[in-house]
């Protein structure tokens, strides 16, 4: 008797049309912003909804770890409600956000939703993982055109490429909103990804109509979550802005990321880490803080068809350069903008501290009689600062150092060039042309 072919087409459609059988957990404990849930075995990373005892909203959730066969779960929203035996079931997938052109001019908070009250309807359709990897090295175009910020002494003095990442290393009330906002309205870039992070909630409506103003909106996209909102919301808030900037620069756009910030992000893995049960590091940082930033701040840059130029501000504690997370994010950026207490408290705006910043493309990106002229700027700069005590208690004698006397003679005129009007924007001709023009005639 021959054999029979098995049809295990059949077989696989039957089986695809039977009702699925949904398993669900229960939670089991909650201890501080962390659910214990037994009964299922998702993986990290994936959703989970959990059903909250008399409300008919579920509480969306992430599985963060394990522990002692319990999947641990933090909310991406609100814990009241949720008790003993409240039923999780898992998604089946891990956080997605969309993302589409009709997102220009909208606000939208830290899962990508819309803020405005009045919205209806869809602002995309495409879903995007908020989870990728970097574009591969190899693939990455090299960066040769510069992204023009329309602030005279970023333009000229620490010139920026397309796609280049930057940090904007600053105190608390030093200006770096205000700075972003501008560099928002006056840049060349085809769109502005703001994700503002962690940011009091005061300060969210200030930036959107002083620092960023209707013409910068409009062709902005502005993802919000507050310091109010849970730590996970934060770190999705970066996420979310990160893929979202990715869609644009696979639509072949010149594309801003601005971070507010950075510091606020890894506080917000620390408050997750140490929920966990992670062991604490420097200043309390966890391992996984130093692991995640590399991870998301290696996601801008070019890419084949277009490019993300970041700008990530770090906020240092007591003005102090050298705390980890300043260090860790020092190590991994293009260059890095300093903002001065010190020249924001002399009304010099924006307060750029020229000679402790730098653009490590910016040699790479310009002529040579710009370079030259870069060089001597910074050169007389660094010359008066050493010589600005003597200066100031008139010990100094003119003619004692050549240098000092230049830097002396062009101090008024050097000043000038690096001062700008918060509503006023320089094109890269101007910003050029200002420089080469400094010291005619020497």
């Amino acid at each position: 008797m021959g054999t029979r072919a098995i049809d295990f087409d059949k077989y696989y459609r039957e089986i695809s049309a039977s009702p699925s059988i949904n398993i669900k957990g229960r939670v089991t404990q909650v201890i501080g912003l962390v659910m214990e849930v037994s009964g299922i075995r998702p993986p990290v990373g994936e959703l989970c909804l959990v059903e909250v005892n008399g409300s008919a909203e579920p509480v969306l959730a992430e599985v963060v770890g394990f522990r002692q066969g319990r999947a641990l779960l933090m909310p991406l929203g609100d814990l009241r409600g949720v008790g003993p035996g409240c039923y999780v079931q898992a998604l089946g997938g891990p956080f997605y956000v969309k993302a589409g052109s009709g997102l220009l001019g909208k606000v939208l908070d830290g899962l990508g939703k819309p803020l405005h009250e009045d919205f209806e309807g869809d602002l995309a359709s495409i879903s995007l993982p908020v989870e990728n990897a970097p574009p591969n090295p190899l693939e990455r175009k090299q960066i040769s055109e510069v992204m023009v910020t329309g602030i005279r002494a970023i333009d000229a003095l620490l010139t920026c490429g397309q796609g280049q990442r930057i940090g904007i290393f600053s105190g608390s009330g030093v200006g770096k909103s205000t700075l972003m906002g501008m560099i928002a309205r006056y840049s060349d870039a085809d769109v502005n990804v703001i994700g503002l992070v962690g940011e009091r909630g005061r300060e969210v409506g200030d930036f959107l109509h002083n620092d960023l103003g209707p013409e910068g909106l409009q062709r902005s996209v502005v993802v919000v979550s507050t310091s109010d909102r849970p730590a996970l919301e934060r770190v999705k808030a970066a996420l979310v802005s990160t893929s979202i900037a990715e869609y644009f620069r696979n639509q072949g756009l010149k594309v801003i990321l601005m971070m507010d910030s950075v510091t606020r992000f890894a506080m917000a893995l620390r408050e997750i880490g140490l929920a966990i049960g992670e062991p604490p590091a420097t200043k309390g940082y966890t391992p996984s803080v130093f692991a995640a930033l590399p991870r998301l701040l290696e996601r801008s840059g070019t890419s084949r068809r277009g490019s993300i130029t970041g700008f990530y501000t770090v906020l240092v504690d007591g003005d102090d350069l050298n705390e980890p997370v300043a260090d860790a994010v020092r190590g991994i950026l293009d260059g890095h903008i300093v903002l001065s207490r010190e020249l924001a408290a002399q009304n010099h705006f924006p307060a750029i501290d020229i000679l402790n910043s730098v653009s490590r493309l910016m040699p790479f990106l310009i002529d040579e009689e710009h370079k030259s002229q870069a060089s001597r700027v910074r050169d007389l700069l660094a010359a008066y600062r050493d010589s600005e005590d003597l200066i100031n208690i008139g010990a100094y004698v003119k003619g004692s150092n050549p240098k000092v006397d230049m830097a002396i003679a062009y101090r008024d005129r050097m000043e000038a060039f690096l001062r700008q009007k918060m509503d006023e924007g320089v094109s890269w001709d101007e910003s050029i042309g200002a420089l080469k023009g400094l010291f005619n005639g020497d």
